[in-house]
């Protein structure tokens, strides 16, 4: 395999997962009884530019299909986040109903509605037929493709360049970043500007985040990578921000190589703090494996453990990063009989691979339950403020990740 950025030689691995489902493939009772498909879950860091990324096994196709099954209005924490970015982008650049918004991967609607509130004209972009129905029942005009060079020269003939582009938690999705960022370019405004988020990748090996690989993920990102990418076809980052979201993420803001906005010192700050923590040394990489397995025994010998000791433990959020997590630990619900989840599409199916039952949240309510582990542990603190009073009197929260501790 060749780096998907630079294209040298992959050698060092960073963390092999072994085999495991596409991470929302859940399944049906009916595909209890059928074959399931694995695919190899292992990233490698390439030595030259240092991007890291997944082994290439598959397309994107396989995963973002119409039975795509996350849906981003889900969570109220992230509805309240999206709200608060759209008052402060607008103001930051002054967007009016002659300005011309896309968010590329809009799902459903989560984030694009505000702008349709504020009669800021906009567009999403969103290949998956279930999410991006619930966009359009909402009044958000959705392009149902791929984002790429194509669709951007499209956009182009259309007279439909941006004056801002969004891209929240999906650069990390494509796998031919090159032809992504290169139709950014081509799909901007001379003025205009790009903000991304995404899982820093810092965070990732600091805190030992590796739940947060799966196979959606082609890459796991440091700002002086992206700053490169950037670079290479024609772009800039001229500022940048550390957030909270999905256990410490940064969003970046873009340009035109020869637009007016002056680069801010965060950009060289946040290099220099990744530099300086070893982002682009090999050291750092090889040690990760044994702290992943480190979280996954432990894991295990808690759950063998409370079982011995008579002790009910049942889960909570039926994510992606949880079947990362359970899949690699070889969880099974003789350990963990149940998982709970408030979205209605995934209630009544069964997570991939571990085949663990996904209920409604109110089945919880008379359920014996000593410990409940929340498995999206990054917004942990909202599931337990909601799932409270449902749950056992006396039973603990807790996560895995990067041990088992209490909430």
């Amino acid at each position: 395999m060749k780096c998907r950025h630079c294209h040298a030689e992959l050698y060092q691995t960073f963390v092999d997962l072994g085999f495991a489902p596409p991470s929302n493939a859940y399944l049906d009772e009916a595909g209890l009884h059928q074959g399931e498909l694995y695919y190899p879950l292992k990233t490698m860091v390439c030595r030259h530019c240092w991007l890291v990324q997944t082994e290439d096994c598959n397309q994107p196709e396989d995963f973002f299909n119409d039975s795509y099954a996350y849906f981003s209005s889900t969570s109220t924490s992230w509805l309240r986040h999206a709200r608060d970015y759209c008052e402060m982008i607008t103001n930051k650049l002054s967007l009016t109903e002659g300005s011309h918004v896309i968010e590329l991967a809009s799902n459903d609607g989560y984030l694009l509605k505000n702008f349709v509130e504020a009669q800021i004209p906009c567009l999403g972009i969103e290949p998956t037929e279930s999410t991006a129905a619930v966009a359009e029942a909402a009044g958000i005009p959705v392009i149902r493709k791929f984002f790429g060079v194509a669709l951007a020269k499209e956009l182009i003939s259309y007279g439909k360049e941006a004056d801002l582009i969004i891209g929240n938690n999906v650069y990390a999705h494509v796998p031919d970043i090159n032809d992504f960022t290169q139709a950014m370019q081509l799909a901007l405004k001379p003025e205009g500007t790009i903000t991304l988020e995404f899982p820093h990748l810092m965070n990732l090996v600091r805190y030992y985040q590796f739940d947060t690989i799966y196979h959606e993920h082609f890459s796991y990102l440091s700002l002086s990578v992206v700053s490169r990418i950037f670079s290479a076809c024609g772009l800039r980052i001229y500022d940048v921000e550390e957030i909270s979201t999905h256990g410490g993420s940064l969003r970046i803001y873009g340009c035109q190589q020869d637009a007016s906005h002056p680069t801010t010192g965060n950009v060289s700050r946040v290099i220099s703090e990744e530099l300086g923590y070893g982002l682009e040394s090999t050291e750092i990489y090889g040690a990760f494996q044994n702290a992943v397995d480190s979280i996954k025994n432990g894991l295990l010998a808690f759950l063998l453990e409370k079982k011995k000791e008579g002790y009910k433990v049942l889960a909570y959020g039926a994510a992606a990063k949880g079947n990362t997590l359970l899949n690699y630990a070889g969880i099974k619900p003789d350990l963990l009989p149940a998982v709970f989840d408030a979205a209605a599409f995934k209630q009544d199916k069964f997570l991939p691979g571990s085949h663990i039952p996904i209920l409604h949240p109110d089945a919880l309510k008379g359920m014996a339950c000593d410990y409940l582990l929340i498995l999206p542990w990054n917004i942990a603190e909202e599931i337990k403020s909601i799932i409270g009073p449902v749950v056992s009197p006396g039973a603990r929260f807790i996560k895995a990740v990067p041990e088992i501790t209490e909430i």
